[in-house]
């Protein structure tokens, strides 16, 4: 496929239009040909910024010869439902993190993708950004020591009630919405890649909400690295994560959201000296966008973390409900639908 891929994008989401759509416009490599949403309105309004199809209900461009490959914006409850159908209809799939609320579905998943040649991506933008790629070459070049432990940490100030992070049949609370961010750092950043076991978790909630607000959990990664993970709905930004060496420690701030003029600066200490190394700013969407492109023409399989990380988040929900009993785990997600689903 030498043409740009062409794509739809299932829901309206604010990040999709805040962060993905302006990127696949700016993009060589992909095509918006229709916005799906279940409010004509919404749909519309997108469609004539992008100048693009309308498509009411997210099964219309499934049927859709002209689609390609399909975005998915949608509550992280409906994920491995639409991701399903998409694979099903024959569409390549770009979805935001999680894939799955739980293990089985992302087996499932990925198991169907590989089973029809189909790109299955995870939205993970971060990975992405080439500050990371740099942290982890000071690392193979030993500048903090043989690595000891990773510390990761994503919180964000409280949204308004209405807001589908608060909501748990969507998939809301800080797990699933911010969690996934350190938990996917650990699996996808250090290499050789950790196995990791979990060994504890905690979670908490205000005394009106129905999710989690915040929350801990602590893997044993193997060889005795130690991985501490920390989210929360409900607090000052902090968006970083730090490795910690034998002889030093590196420090990343800025991790996981960065602009695409932000340029970002190592922290690098080592017997009480603190140097700070700059780097060159870097537009991880649009990065992501590219590699999105490359999966769809090189049919890539699945990456295994997308079904590792979502085993891992089920089994801290799991660990965490069990010592804060206020925090009840969310509802099980829709299954995918067969292949001859016409709507939502």
């Amino acid at each position: 496929m030498n043409r740009p891929v062409r794509i739809a994008v299932l829901g309206t989401a604010e990040f999709a239009r805040r962060r993905m759509l302006p990127a696949f416009r700016a993009s060589a490599d992909v095509t918006v040909v229709s916005v799906a949403s279940r409010d004509p309105a919404r749909a519309a309004e997108l469609a004539r910024e992008y100048g693009c199809r309308a498509a009411v209900g997210y099964a219309e461009p499934l049927a859709d010869d002209d689609v390609d490959a399909v975005y998915l914006p949608l509550p992280a409850s409906m994920h491995a439902r639409w991701a399903g159908a998409a694979l099903l209809a024959g569409k390549h799939v770009l979805v935001e993190k999680p894939a799955a609320m739980s293990g089985a579905d992302a087996a499932e998943l990925c198991a169907l993708a590989r089973s029809r040649g189909l790109a299955l991506v995870e939205n993970v933008l971060f990975l992405h950004h080439s500050q990371h790629r740099a942290v982890m070459r000071h690392v193979a070049d030993g500048a903090i020591g043989r690595l000891q432990a990773f510390d990761a940490a994503f919180t964000v100030p409280r949204r308004p009630a209405s807001d589908i992070r608060y909501h748990p049949a969507l998939g809301g609370g800080a797990l699933w919405d911010l969690g996934v961010y350190p938990l996917r750092a650990a699996l996808g950043l250090l290499r050789p890649a950790p196995s990791p076991r979990l060994v504890g978790a905690t979670a908490r909630r205000g005394p009106s909400d129905r999710v989690d607000t915040a929350g801990t959990a602590l893997l044993d990664g193997g060889d005795g690295l130690a991985l501490q993970l920390s989210y929360g709905l409900d607090h000052t930004y902090r968006s970083t994560y730090t490795l910690w060496g034998s002889t030093g420690r590196l420090t990343v701030d800025r991790a996981f959201t960065p602009p695409a003029d932000h340029e970002p600066v190592l922290q690098l200490e080592r017997a009480g000296v603190l140097t700070r190394l700059p780097l060159p700013s870097d537009d991880q969407a649009g990065n992501a966008v590219t590699a999105f492109a490359h999966a769809v023409r090189t049919r890539a399989r699945p990456a295994p973390e997308i079904q590792r990380q979502a085993e891992l988040l089920e089994a801290i929900e799991l660990s965490s409900s069990a010592v804060d009993q206020s925090v009840q785990a969310p509802p099980r997600t829709e299954r995918a639908p067969t292949a001859n689903t016409t709507g939502s």
